[in-house]
């Protein structure tokens, strides 16, 4: 019963081991899809693949690979996948063998910024290996398409680091500016902005999803000049901007046009250079169709000097400098001991700027026959500063050389009258009784205009030319005349007025300020030396770049105080005023405002004045320039004998002077001094280079005795210099532009002379130099010279001039000084005065007077200090008032060579001045005890064989 069911059994599995032994060749290939998509995230590694990946075998259920006893589970299997392609960040892998499912996952991370998608082959491979050794069988190859997703990992940045914008008060925009953000991430979810927000509370703008802004209320310059707003943004997966970004809205007042940008107040600190004067100047035109632009710029400089910065050296040193040749004589110089005759004319110092002198139709000064040398038979030139307003329609004389006695003739003249510059010059007697140019007239507004203007007159009979102010004119009309009668009357030169020598009085006075007026001996034609007498050294000044103003008219007015500029490129022209600027080229610029004026006019396409531009009023304030200290030094007290003063060479008076200038300058700190309060600024002294003008030698105390006495000088040297030299009776004063050191090589030259020395002790003189006129004044150096007679030994007796040790110090600290050069010294003659016998007596009574007063004096203030002081030191002398012996060798001889100046000079004073030696000044006796106390110790060790003994005990305090 139980067999028969085995039977079928048994039958059905020999049937399957029969067919497995005849299916178990490897015939097929495994069998893929074409092509699969798959998609992956960047921040993932796993591929999700459609349609999945599964490799199918139409040998399976076996597995022909394997060895023929392989199990029926392990049937159908896949080994694997391989991929083909270069550099594909992909593999693939089996899942499982015996369904053939895979997988395709990234091996290294993935980045969707960048590169956003793969493409690939895939191919399938199985197990099996067949009897014959082949190889396993491989599916055919299918595409892979793989996409990476993105993953919002970028936050959005904005293009800017900032945004500004300007805007006009009282409008309503649609939009202000726009604002605008990216985002690196590669989809567009997270890679777009979608949405921008202004983070600032409370402003009246909107920001729209565009980054778009306007404002939503108009605007107030009043209430707001700027506002500044902070905005950020978001991408579409919400994610805000890692930084904000700051907007700048600035509110302009309702357009006007002009000109912009500058400053009313700039400051020019001498020594500088140029100073721009508009650097950031711009021209608001409000939109408007300019087609052209003229501007002028003006410096008003009418209130410094004569009507500008210029040296205030004198006419004839600017002369001098210029070019000019000499024999100038100047008719108005500043009031000094040689040129006195302005003393009385209203001045304005001229320590600042120019010195002029004003004449208010009252006054008139004369000047001396010997200041003017000109022959005026020859060409001459008169030259003056003149300022002068519409006056009176009298004749207002400025210079006037008429009869001194008896009759008003007027020889020659220069006046106004009636705004018209008048030249009067009636010709010599000898030229004939014939009619002769005489009168010359000029028209010129500037006679009257209130401005001052430099007038140069070139005379050469019979034509006569005017420059004003460099610019030159000729006459008209020019009336003639007949010579003057001969005459032996002399004549009056006056400046201010005209003297009439008949009426004894003066007449046609003059209303105005006149400055520099010259004459001077030959023709003036240079024109360069013309301008440069008048010429300003302060003005404008424009550099621009070769080409850059091609496109402009420039002009420019002679004295550099007018700018014009016309052009229709308003980019080049607003450079071409960026570049306008201020130059004073004096090394010490007078202090004070210059205005500064700008008037424009701006034409647009109808050739007319389309707006009016408003006029730019500023100034330029030149500060104060460091003050130069000027310092003369050298030997200010030497002795010489008289032989040397007789002598045709003199006595040399400043042989070792030196001329210094110094200025004092603030030096900050190193530092941060706002942090230590307790630190300040510094003071440090600089030695600079300029140039003197005048240096004065004048004599202290009695005046030079000319028969006698006279202050000398080379005069060949000094002509070599251009320097120039006046003499009186009180001194010598030396004139001429020139360096420092020149000065200093001229002033070693000035030798003192005296004729008869053996009357004179001693004479002093006092030096001081200036600069600019009298602006810069050095200090007084004073210098002190004696005289040392020598006697002959045996008319005198050496012990009469002999004086005690102990009263020797009283006079060493001020006899014995620093400098003293005594030449030819005598070390064994007694010196004293070239006196009669009868002085000389009383000389030496008083001289033992003072020897006791001397002893009496010295124990005194032995006697204090000793009450003073606990112990003695061991330079002080020990005395014995009961047996004091005090030694003096007449015939001393002084090692060294002061000390016997000292005696020479001290017995000089006392024979001269014995009453005042009856006081010591505090000053020499603390001297006298200092000096005791250095050298009493060398005193006391002299040899006592070599000094006179003297007994104290005989004489009586």
């Amino acid at each position: 019963m139980l067999r028969a069911p085995l039977a079928p059994a048994c039958l059905l599995a020999a049937l399957l081991c029969a067919g497995i032994r005849a299916a178990r060749v490897n015939k097929h290939k495994p069998w893929i899809e074409t092509t699969y998509h798959g998609i992956v995230t960047e921040n993932d590694n796993t591929v999700l693949l459609d349609p999945p990946l599964i490799a199918l075998d139409k040998d399976a259920p076996l597995r022909f690979a394997e060895s023929f006893e392989v199990t029926v589970t392990k049937e159908g299997e896949i080994c694997g996948f391989k991929i083909h392609g270069q550099n594909v960040p992909f593999e693939a892998v089996v899942v499982d063998k015996s369904t053939g499912e895979g997988m395709i996952r990234s091996k290294e991370k993935l980045d969707c910024e960048l590169q956003k998608d793969y493409t690939f082959t895939i191919q399938a491979y199985d197990c099996g290996k067949g009897p014959d050794g082949a190889n396993a069988k491989k599916s055919h190859k299918a595409t892979v398409h793989i996409q990476v997703n993105d993953v919002n990992e970028y936050a959005p940045v904005f293009k800017e680091k900032s945004y500004k914008a300007t805007v006009i008060e009282g409008k309503r925009y649609d939009s202000i500016l726009r604002v605008e953000a990216v985002d690196a991430d590669c989809s567009p979810q997270f890679s777009q902005i979608c949405s921008y927000e202004i983070v600032t509370p409370d402003v009246p703008f909107a920001i729209d999803k565009d980054g778009y802004i306007k404002n939503t209320e108009k605007l107030n310059y009043g209430k707001e000049h700027q506002y500044k707003l902070t905005v950020t943004a978001y991408d579409c997966g919400k994610k805000r901007a890692a930084e904000d970004v700051l907007v700048k809205i600035s509110i302009k007042p309702t357009c006007k046009p002009g000109w912009q940008g500058w400053s009313k107040r700039m400051e020019y600190e001498p020594g500088t250079g140029s100073l721009a004067l508009f650097p950031n100047i711009h021209l608001e035109t409000c939109d408007e169709p300019v087609t052209s632009v003229q501007a002028t710029v003006e410096l008003e400089t009418n209130h410094i000097g004569k009507g500008c910065d210029r040296d205030t050296y004198s006419e004839k040193s600017l002369h001098r400098l210029c070019g000019a040749s000499s024999g100038t004589a100047e008719l108005l110089p500043p009031p000094s001991n040689t040129a006195n005759w302005t003393v009385g004319l209203p001045t304005d110092n001229g320590h600042d700027s120019d010195q002029v002198f004003e004449f208010n139709g009252t006054q008139a000064v004369k000047v001396p026959d010997s200041v003017v040398t000109v022959n005026m038979k020859e060409p001459f030139v008169i030259s003056v500063w003149m300022r002068h307003g519409l006056g009176s329609r009298e004749k207002e004389t400025i210079l006037c050389n008429s009869d001194k006695t008896d009759m008003n003739r007027h020889h020659y003249s220069l006046y106004v009258h009636n705004c018209r510059l008048v030249f009067l010059f009636r010709q010599d007697p000898s030229e004939g009784q014939s009619y002769k140019p005489a009168e010359f007239h000029w028209k010129l507004n500037q006679v009257c205009d209130k401005e001052w203007h430099h007038y140069v007159l070139n005379v050469e009979l019979p034509a006569v030319t005017l420059y004003a102010d460099g610019v030159s004119f000729d006459p008209f009309p020019v009336t003639e005349d007949y010579p003057l009668h001969p005459s032996r009357i002399e004549s009056q030169l006056v400046v201010g007025a005209c003297w009439q020598g008949g009426e004894h009085r003066m007449a046609q006075f003059f209303r105005g300020n006149l400055a520099g007026l010259m004459i001077r001996s030959g023709k003036l034609e240079n024109k360069k030396v013309i301008d440069c007498l008048y010429t300003c050294k302060e003005g404008l000044d424009l550099q621009m770049a070769e080409g850059a103003s091609k496109s402009l008219k420039i002009q420019m007015n002679p004295s550099q105080s007018v700018l014009t500029l016309e052009g229709d490129d308003i980019d080049q022209f607003e450079k071409a005023m960026q570049h306008i600027s201020y130059l004073n080229s004096r090394q010490f610029p007078t202090p004070g405002i210059r205005r500064i004026k700008i008037t424009s006019a701006v034409k647009c396409s109808s050739e007319e004045a389309c707006m009016a531009i408003p006029f730019v009023d500023g100034y330029v304030m030149v500060l104060q320039p460091e003050e130069p200290k000027i310092s003369l030094s050298g030997i200010n007290h030497f002795a010489r004998s008289a032989s040397e003063f007789e002598s045709p060479e003199g006595v040399s008076l400043f042989p070792e002077l030196r001329i210094i200038s110094t200025i004092t300058r603030e030096v900050e700190p190193e530092g941060d001094g706002d942090e230590d309060p307790t630190v300040q600024e510094s003071l440090v002294s600089e030695e600079i280079m300029h140039n003197l003008d005048t240096c004065e030698v004048t004599v202290v105390g009695e005046e030079l005795n000319q028969e006698q006495e006279s202050l000398e000088v080379d005069l060949v040297r000094l002509q070599q210099k251009g320097m120039e030299i006046s003499s009186s009776n009180l001194g010598v004063i030396i004139t001429g532009v020139d360096t420092m050191a020149s000065y200093e090589e001229v002033l070693h030259l000035i030798h003192y002379r005296n004729w008869h020395a053996t009357a004179l002790f001693d004479r002093k003189f006092r030096l001081v130099c200036s600069e600019l006129n009298g602006r810069y004044v050095s200090n007084e150096f004073k210098v002190e010279v004696n005289v040392i007679h020598t006697a002959n030994p045996v008319d005198h007796a050496s012990h009469i001039a002999a004086q005690p040790q102990f009263v020797q110090p009283v006079h060493h600290s001020f006899v014995d000084l620093s400098g003293h050069n005594l030449a030819n010294p005598h070390p064994g003659f007694s010196v004293v005065p070239s006196t009669a016998t009868v002085v000389i007596v009383v000389c030496v009574s008083f001289l033992v007077f003072m020897i006791i007063l001397g002893v009496f004096r010295i124990r005194a203030a032995h006697q204090r200090t000793m009450r003073d002081q606990d112990s003695g030191k061991e330079n002080e002398m020990d005395w014995d008032d009961s047996a004091l012996t005090i030694t003096v060798n007449p015939m001393e001889t002084y090692e060294d060579q002061h000390s016997s100046e000292e005696e020479e000079e001290e017995e000089e004073e006392e024979s001269e001045e014995g009453e005042e030696e009856d006081d010591i000044t505090s000053a020499e006796s603390e001297s006298s005890e200092e000096e005791e106390g250095e050298h009493e110790e060398d005193q006391q060790n002299v040899s006592r064989h070599q000094q006179l003994e003297w007994d104290d005990s005989t004489l009586t305090y």
